[in-house]
């Protein structure tokens, strides 16, 4: 038997301020810096949200960082 198959912890998807996920049982106080991101469910269910929607994984403020310096080396 998998350890999933016994949890039967109801966990909810939670996002930082460089839009990573995580996931965080439900009725404990999020993490500092960490917000609901409006999806609760079981482990899977959780982490197939997850899988669907972080879609770049990396941090924000490297995903922006990298859009200035595109942008600079394209208005040369």
């Amino acid at each position: 038997m998998r350890e999933d198959d016994e949890d039967l912890t109801i966990y909810k998807v939670v996002v930082n301020h460089e839009e990573q996920y995580s996931i965080w049982p439900v009725g404990r106080a999020n993490p500092l810096g960490w917000n609901d991101a409006g999806k609760e469910g079981t482990k899977s269910e959780c982490l197939a949200y997850i899988e669907e929607v972080w879609t770049d994984m990396r941090p924000l403020s490297l995903r922006k960082k990298m859009d200035e310096m595109a942008q600079d080396q394209g208005g040369e």
